[in-house]
């Protein structure tokens, strides 16, 4: 089985996705350059940890309220909250774990 790529199929080929989304202007330097799609990846990024962190705060204040005895805070409440902060950490770490085997594929590939 041969791993061997033809580099003008490839390119072409991306350059009719860039054409599919859009890009079709943009020439080779802005194509290489960072653009505002990595900020936006980046920011999108750190607002679900924000939003991870955040869901986890909650629940532990809902918890900590309910074994005060704050009125109004239900043992169920605080049970689906936990759950919801614990999925949320698990996806998030899913989603590291993804970019990381993505990096190494990368970091792998023959130049």
């Amino acid at each position: 089985m041969s791993n061997l790529v033809d580099t003008n199929t490839l390119l072409s080929q991306l350059r009719v996705a860039a054409h599919r989304a859009g890009l079709s202007g943009m020439t080779t330097a802005e194509s290489v350059t960072p653009s505002s799609g990595a900020a936006e990846f980046a920011e999108a990024l750190k607002q679900g940890i924000q939003n991870v962190n955040s869901r986890a705060q909650h629940a532990q204040s809902m918890a900590v309220d309910f074994e005060r005895g704050v009125e109004g805070v239900e043992l169920s409440q605080v049970m689906v909250e936990m759950q919801k902060a614990r999925i949320s950490f698990e996806a998030l770490s899913q989603v590291r774990n993804k970019m990381i085997t993505a990096y190494k594929d990368i970091m792998n590939m023959p130049i």
